[in-house]
């Protein structure tokens, strides 16, 4: 499977590979037994966050996969909540000994806004996030982390960021599958140099219900899940599907196939998804991701 074997470059320079593994949902035991499958399986990046509770878990199958550290990506977010520099600053740290590591390859800003008010409210928290984001800034100067970026943060936030820090984003991940992709965003990033990482590209599995992904999917010969991380990839975005069950690795990782320009542009207009199943999942902002 090259696409396990493959990168992109950031603007730092910096090499990431252009598949992970996203952990969402799982608890310790779980996000344990996933990274060390997913790394037999041929992943290199494992995404967590402070969020979901499960760092520490994360941290005991990297030391335990069997891979020399300095060969895997292993990726954190600070918290949605922390809008100080103190509190960004504490976490961070907080990160690295939950997660028995010396160093983070990446850590983000989860979110620009807390969950509480996400979509709820019109503070986008500017300077809070410039305070988190010296924090960061400050945690790679002192090789805490090797790339530093942000989360769920539209035009308005990213150029806060950029015209008031000595450095700007190196990635932004947001919620991008097919019938909910934003191609604006996608855009803008791209001419900013940042490298948008796709979370739920599968739209946890509800997209696999949708008859234009079956069907495109068939004439490909491929399943939906691969498809949906085919198109992403095509997009020159970082897919992280999410999966505990090795199988599913396998799977979304065997993707060396070509969409047509003709089928990528119908793809992209696919009707936008309204119902993602239990909302709990998806209490403000596309889910706590």
């Amino acid at each position: 499977m090259g696409i396990l074997n493959e990168t992109y470059q950031l603007a730092n320079g910096i090499s990431i590979p252009r598949l992970g593994l996203g952990t969402w949902l799982m608890d310790d035991a779980e996000a344990k037994g996933a990274v060390i499958d997913a790394v037999k399986c041929g992943y290199r990046m494992i995404d967590t966050a402070q969020a979901y509770g499960n760092e520490t878990g994360v941290g005991e199958g990297i030391r335990a996969c069997g891979v020399p550290r300095e060969q895997l990506f292993v990726a954190s977010k600070v918290a949605a909540e922390h809008k100080t520099y103190e509190a960004a600053k504490a976490s961070i740290d907080e990160t690295l000994e939950k997660m028995g590591l010396s160093y983070l390859d990446q850590m983000i800003i989860h979110s620009p806004q807390p969950w509480a008010e996400v979509n709820q409210s019109e503070n986008r928290y500017e300077q809070g996030n410039l305070e988190a984001w010296r924090a960061l800034e400050e945690a790679r100067a002192a090789g805490k982390v090797r790339v530093i970026g942000v989360s769920n943060f539209n035009e308005h936030d990213l150029a806060n960021i950029i015209d008031n820090a000595s450095e700007k984003p190196q990635v932004n991940q947001v919620l991008a599958h097919i019938s909910n992709t934003p191609l604006g965003l996608i855009s803008h990033c791209k001419e900013q140099g940042i490298l948008v990482e796709a979370y739920s590209p599968i739209a946890h599995g509800m997209v696999l219900n949708n008859p234009q992904v079956a069907e495109v999917a068939k004439h490909y010969d491929v399943s939906p899940a691969q498809l949906c991380v085919r198109y992403c990839l095509q997009l020159g975005l970082l897919p992280l599907p999410k999966t505990a069950n090795a199988a599913h690795m396998t799977n979304d990782a065997d993707v060396d196939f070509e969409i047509s320009e003709q089928d990528m542009e119908a793809l992209k207009a696919a009707e936008h998804i309204k119902d993602y199943g239990d909302s709990s999942f998806f209490p403000v902002y596309g889910g706590k991701l």
